[in-house]
């Protein structure tokens, strides 16, 4: 009666510290993902901060080109205005400013 007995607890114990092991091992999978998760993330985070900087610069470069259109525009109206041709109006000086930029 004692070797059934000794076969039934080495049993019990070998089932006791494999569910212990597996338990270990899930915490330790659970514990890494969120790491994983978070590289990933942060992978994530630094592509969309790299393409928002893109488009920043993007946009700053069509705005200097803008600013210096208008500049153009605003020189050649001084200079249409200022022609001694009187019979000129408005929209004469308005086309020549928008034929001479096109």
């Amino acid at each position: 009666m004692s070797r059934p007995l000794l076969l039934v607890s080495l049993l019990l114990l070998m089932v006791f510290t494999s569910q212990f092991e597996w338990n270990q091992h899930i915490v330790n999978e659970v514990e890494a993902r969120p790491l994983a998760l978070s590289q990933k993330q942060q992978y994530i985070l630094e592509r969309e901060e790299s393409v928002k900087e893109k488009i920043i610069l993007s946009q700053e470069k069509h705005i200097q080109k803008l600013k210096t259109l208008v500049q153009n525009l605003q020189d050649q109206l001084v200079a249409c205005r200022g022609k001694d041709d009187k019979s000129w109006s408005n929209q004469d000086c308005f086309l020549c400013v928008s034929t001479e930029e096109f």
